[in-house]
């Protein structure tokens, strides 16, 4: 990596904050024609096809090129997760949050909380509480505690929901 990879990075990101999408895409490729395992370029350009262009599988590719490139840059992971979940590909999510934890990088209550968020999206709420909690014990900021707790609450009221109204409802599992 070289200061102008550096420099034009960070002017790339610049325009992402200025919704300047299309010169940060042009400036993204031109860093991966100059250095194709630039992790922070994959990462960032992976995020412009999914927010973007609402191409998955494209973002996909720049993800898990960029974690190829830098296994310990955290980004690629959080964004990678991200589409697993809109994709409903639980099962590797799984899998993904599993090799997640393996990896120093990583908030491990992020991790937590993702395998809650999957539990309550399958109904599973008494698991996703269960997740929630192993995810506010390991933070330690005060703002995802609050988080972390506002998701056990909501569980807890859809765990009680379903218990009075058991009959009328049913979930995928």
């Amino acid at each position: 990596m070289n200061t102008r990879t550096e420099e034009l990075y960070l002017e790339a990101e610049a325009d992402i904050r200025n919704s300047n999408f299309h010169e940060a895409f042009r400036k993204y490729e031109e860093i991966l024609y100059e250095e194709p395992d630039y992790a922070p370029a994959h990462n960032s350009l992976g995020w412009l096809y999914k927010t973007q262009f609402e191409n998955f599988q494209k973002a996909e590719v720049h993800f898990k090129a960029a974690i190829a490139a830098d296994p310990l840059y955290p980004h690629p992971y959080f964004h990678m997760a991200s589409i697993l979940v809109d994709l409903e590909r639980f099962e590797e999510l799984h899998e993904f949050l599993d090799r997640c934890l393996g990896i120093r990088t990583i908030d491990k209550s992020w991790v937590y909380f993702r395998y809650g968020m999957v539990a309550e999206l399958r109904g599973q709420y008494t698991d996703a509480i269960g997740w929630y909690k192993k995810a506010l014990l390991q933070t330690m900021n005060n703002e995802k505690v609050k988080d972390y707790q506002s998701d056990i609450d909501r569980c807890q009221v859809k765990l009680n929901l379903t218990r009075q109204q058991r009959p009328w409802f049913s979930f995928r599992k």
